[in-house]
């Protein structure tokens, strides 16, 4: 699979409390441009939305985000995802995730994270949370001693803020949860999501 970096400049941060709206959800983003679907596993509906996702959005690449134990990873796989996330890392996480067989996104917010991540073997990283971890200007100093690692920063970003962050050359997307306004999905505004997103995929560094 084409790096989870590289897919769509931005990927939706989902999160959902109702199975139902799984696939029109999904289907609003990839229509809009958006194929690149990070679910966050924070509700008791999220590995059954993955399994939706999964079977009836052909052209949907989902995955499970907050993904925080091996058990979580495990769960992610069974379900259908293409890509895991993790606001974090540890040692048995990384192992776990690495062991999936699946493109990952391990969280850090520090230079020694980075650090140790690079050592691992590991040079795609999301950046968590973005904004209150130092936004732009801290990702900008990471790109001077360690150029190797590439990140997707989330937390925070939006649409009048994301194309700062894709300027970086460190940058391949961010991850955001803005085309997803809450009234929508409550309403049921599929086609507001889809405008949001294509609005979204359009941006370019």
């Amino acid at each position: 699979m084409t790096s989870v970096l590289d897919l769509a400049p931005v990927v939706p941060v989902v999160v959902l409390d109702d199975v139902a709206d799984a696939v029109p959800l999904a289907r609003a983003l990839v229509a809009g441009g958006l194929p690149a679907i990070e679910v966050t596993l924070r509700t008791p509906a999220a590995l059954d939305s993955i399994r939706a996702i999964a079977a009836e959005v052909p052209g949907a690449v989902v995955g499970a985000g907050t993904v925080i134990s091996p058990a979580g990873v495990a769960d992610a796989v069974a379900a259908g995802s293409r890509f895991l996330v993790s606001p974090g890392w540890t040692d048995g996480l990384l192992d776990a995730m690495k062991a999936s067989g699946l493109p990952f996104l391990p969280g850090v917010s520090t230079t020694s994270e980075v650090v140790a991540l690079l050592e691992r073997g590991v040079s795609e990283m999301k950046f968590f949370p973005a904004e209150a971890a130092g936004g732009t200007a801290y990702l900008k100093s990471l790109g001077g001693p360690l150029p190797q690692a590439r990140f997707c920063p989330t937390g925070g970003i939006s649409l009048a803020s994301a194309p700062s962050y894709l300027a970086l050359g460190n940058v391949g997307c961010v991850g955001g949860t803005w085309m997803l306004p809450g009234d929508a999905i409550a309403s049921k505004d599929w086609a507001r999501v889809e405008t949001l997103a294509r609005e979204a995929a359009a941006l370019r560094g």
